[in-house]
């Protein structure tokens, strides 16, 4: 037997073994969604969130409501005004509307201080999530656990008899006690 048919045998070895090995592992899913939304620590946590941005919003509302009254008052003087003083005030109005722009990014941009507080308040609930994912994956003995929401479809078809989501809940809820 040559060097070359010896290669050739062993690589057909590997890959009947490694595709055997795959065509074993069981492949499971989750809804990620639905177990955040079963999940009690995630609905005190949007409560938390919706207190976070309560003030924002408010403030922002605010700006918004005085802005505009401000620029309903200039346009019933504008008639009145002169040049110099209609400038004036228009700059004034285009500083508001900037103050205003600013104040949004910083509380609701994506970098913002409620995206911020956000991730502060969810990442412990995700890494739970995550957690017990795993320890059912590993119990029920799944090589591979895709998520299938609503909104997000990385997994286009799964067996129902597939589908851990409720394992997972019960793990958390049972984790919690």
């Amino acid at each position: 037997m040559n060097k070359t048919t010896l290669i050739l045998i062993i690589a057909a070895t590997l890959c009947v073994t490694t595709t055997l090995r795959a065509q074993s592992q069981k492949i499971g899913y989750v809804n990620s969604a639905k177990i955040f939304q079963e999940l009690p620590a995630a609905q005190e946590a949007e409560k938390k969130i919706d207190a976070v941005s309560k003030p924002y919003r408010d403030t922002l509302e605010a700006m918004q409501t005085e802005l505009q009254s401000r620029y309903d008052e200039y346009q019933k003087k504008e008639t009145l005004m002169t040049d110099a003083a209609k400038k004036t005030e228009q700059q004034k109005l285009v500083e508001m509307q900037n103050r205003m722009q600013q104040y949004r990014l910083e509380k609701f941009g994506t970098d913002g201080e409620l995206a911020k507080r956000t991730e502060q308040i969810l990442n412990p609930i995700r890494e739970k999530i995550k957690t017990a994912i795993a320890a059912v994956a590993k119990e029920q003995k799944f090589g591979f656990i895709f998520d299938k929401t609503e909104q997000i479809q990385i997994l286009l078809y799964g067996d129902a008899a597939f589908d851990i989501t409720y394992k997972v809940i019960d793990r958390l809820r049972s984790a919690g006690k």
